[in-house]
């Protein structure tokens, strides 16, 4: 399978087109909207809600984002879409990935992240899936966790699906994983299984040998993320095929 031409044509936004200083948080519907206004695609982020529901918020736990505490696993969909996003001057509270989808309607591409504590879960995977099936906008989907690009295969083999990696894993989230493991994903060890589409590589890392050789044999486009001032871009540039961004307008 071929990935789609817009996602090497026009930068996409990390989270959508947000900015906290003017009231626009990432990965809510206003943030959408202004990626839209802009013309450029919007990278999102999906985790799994208590009933088995897909939302669209980046983080694990609820405090950063907004007024509430504990994990977003252990709350349901229908308490999860009524929780305020803080600093939000449209008022944004989380989106369901359909309520999401809905919104967009397919007036701009989308990259999907399904979100993963690398414990062989494929609920979310499996939902989101179904809930692509009933969606007719231009959207690619990937992940950190080859686990969750290797079950798109089987779960929805037509969709475009990627491979989220960087070199070091070295951030507190990533104290999940064993030396072992993070050895496997730098190394891109997984591809046999995996199978992705299109690579999504960490912008400081660059260059760097794996995404030279998915490039270069594999003919496999490089991502790149987040670009965040003219050095990343510089690199971006260089050394990948397009870039996720933030903080900026290219």
């Amino acid at each position: 399978m071929s990935t789609p031409s817009w996602i090497v044509a026009k930068p996409i936004a990390h989270r959508g087109l947000h900015n906290k200083a003017n009231g626009i948080i990432e990965n809510t519907l206003a943030a959408a909207e202004a990626a839209i206004e802009r013309g450029f695609p919007i990278e999102c982020d999906v985790q799994l809600t208590a009933d088995g529901e897909a939302i669209v918020f980046h983080d694990f736990d609820l405090a950063r984002l907004t007024g509430e505490h504990g994990l977003v696993i252990d709350r349901k969909v229908d308490d999860l879409t009524k929780i305020g996003i803080s600093g939000s001057v449209k008022g944004d509270k989380i989106p369901s990935l359909k309520g999401f989808l809905g919104q967009i309607a397919g007036r701009t591409p989308l990259v999907i992240e399904i979100k993963s504590k690398f414990n062989g879960d494929l609920r979310l995977t499996k939902r989101v899936c179904e809930i692509l099936k009933d969606y007719h906008g231009p959207f690619v989907v990937k992940s950190f966790d080859p686990d969750i690009v290797a079950a798109l295969r089987t779960f929805a083999p037509n969709i475009t699906r990627g491979i989220i990696a960087e070199l070091h894993y070295a951030s507190k989230t990533d104290e999940i994983l064993s030396p072992e493991l993070k050895f496997r994903l730098a190394n891109l060890l997984h591809l046999g299984e995996s199978q992705p589409h299109f690579l999504s590589w960490k912008v400081s890392d660059l260059p760097s040998a794996p995404p030279y050789l998915c490039k270069l044999l594999g003919q496999m486009p490089v991502m790149t993320w987040t670009v965040r001032n003219p050095e990343d871009r510089a690199r971006a540039e260089k050394h990948a095929d397009q870039m996720v961004f933030e903080g900026f307008l290219p």
